[in-house]
């Protein structure tokens, strides 16, 4: 795919965030010059050819009840993408990637609230089949990072 200027401020513009308002793509789009529904094409499109991955904003869920959790598992290699598979599943897997280690598999859960945190590992486990780790945050620490087009 070939990113037009429209397609380069709607990365280097967004990346930085979405307006805080009840209607955050239809302000972004004024402030860069285009509608909501262009804007909303855009990033699909861009989604779509895989120039971005995914895309939204990032909350601290931590202050409206919820939490992040950054779990750890071992995916035997004769089961690695059974195991990806059941654990894609679950809508509060925010991502996993591969490691080289014993704890080869490691995935961000994010849960609405903060209780739901050991029924829906042990149903990753269930469904995975595989003893899963969990890791509190014990700090957090801002990156930003901003990757120009």
């Amino acid at each position: 795919m070939t990113l037009d200027d429209l397609d380069r401020r709607i990365i280097d513009t967004l990346q930085r965030g979405l307006p805080l308002t009840p209607r955050p793509y239809a302000d972004a789009a004024l402030a860069l010059g285009t509608d909501e529904s262009t804007l909303l094409a855009r990033l699909q499109a861009l989604l779509n050819a895989g120039v971005l991955t995914r895309f939204g904003p990032l909350f601290q869920v931590e202050r409206i009840g919820g939490q992040f959790m950054l779990c750890a598992c071992h995916a035997p290699t004769d089961r690695l993408e059974a195991v990806i598979e059941a654990i894609n599943a679950f809508p509060e897997v925010a991502h996993n990637y591969l490691r080289t280690h014993h704890l080869n598999l490691w995935f961000v859960l994010a849960v609405a609230h903060a209780d739901d945190v050991g029924p829906t590992l042990q149903r990753i486990e269930a469904a995975a089949a595989v003893e899963v780790l969990s890791f509190p945050k014990e700090r957090e620490y801002f990156v930003h990072l901003h990757l120009p087009t």
